[in-house]
């Protein structure tokens, strides 16, 4: 398959749909009609069309080059890309690390929608940032409206670029101080903190002892005595004393213990 070195990342290919199945199309490249080469996922037909729309056999289309697998003889290649050529381009041109801004389109149980003061409009979402609940913010939170509300003016630093929903994936918290490594320079295994019950689960309760830290107390470790559940011995809003049994910096979680404080 050393003939496909020819072909590069970004490229234009243009060739024939010659088969379809769930998982994508099979196309037949021009200048490589031995067998079909080219593969169009299910997800990178189209932004805006439903993927049974654009995957015809016998149709001709034009597509870029998102990769090259020497190994396997293929071809990945997206149709969204020439379909908004400009968007497609914008998003390429962005770089890990880099500050976006805008303002908040939309909040979503899924996420929160950006509109960039930078780049093209988004031809289906509110816009064309994205920020997933996790990134948001350090601190835990039930609703994103409760950190952001539509209409705000946010600045987040670029991940990276969903090349099948056309995003630039954003991270909110990584514009803000990650409060664990503060806290973890100040406290030490065996130390008794004073915390606030936050949330109850089946296997334990989650403390807040920190502004933005909570950390695990492992059911077995709620009380000396068998305990079947976590509300059979606090419930959320109590106060109560911890010791800290672990701390991961790099996992950046807390194990608590209430029966040895």
């Amino acid at each position: 398959m050393k003939f496909l070195a020819v072909i590069d990342v970004g490229a234009l290919c243009s060739g024939t749909v010659v088969a379809v199945s769930r998982s994508g199309m099979s196309v037949a490249l021009d200048g490589f009609g031995a067998r079909p080469l080219g593969v169009v996922g299910a997800l990178d037909g189209s932004w805006r069309r439903r993927f049974a729309d654009v995957a015809v056999v016998g149709q001709r289309i034009t597509a870029e080059v998102i990769a090259v697998d020497l190994d396997a003889g293929r071809v990945w290649l997206s149709m969204a890309a020439t379909e908004h050529p400009a968007l497609w381009a914008f998003l390429k041109g962005l770089r890990r690390g880099e500050i976006l801004a805008g303002a908040v389109a939309a909040i979503e149980r899924f996420g929160v929608f950006v509109a960039l003061d930078e780049g093209p409009d988004h031809p289906v979402y509110p816009g064309v940032g994205f920020i997933t609940y996790p990134e948001l913010s350090w601190r835990r939170f039930e609703a994103a409206s409760e950190v952001v509300a539509v209409g705000q003016r946010v600045s987040c630093e670029f991940l990276q670029f969903d090349t099948t929903n056309g995003e630039a994936r954003l991270s909110l918290r990584a514009t803000q101080p990650d409060p664990f490594p503060i806290f973890a320079d100040r406290i030490a295994v065996g130390q008794t903190l004073r915390g606030l019950v936050t949330k109850l689960v089946p296997f334990g309760v989650f403390v807040q002892v920190a502004d933005g830290v909570e950390g695990l107390v492992h059911l077995r470790e709620l009380s000396s005595e068998l305990v079947a559940a976590p509300e059979d011995v606090v419930q959320i809003g109590d106060e109560v004393s911890v010791s800290v049994m672990n701390l991961d910096r790099e996992r950046r979680t807390l194990t608590l213990s209430m029966r040895r404080a």
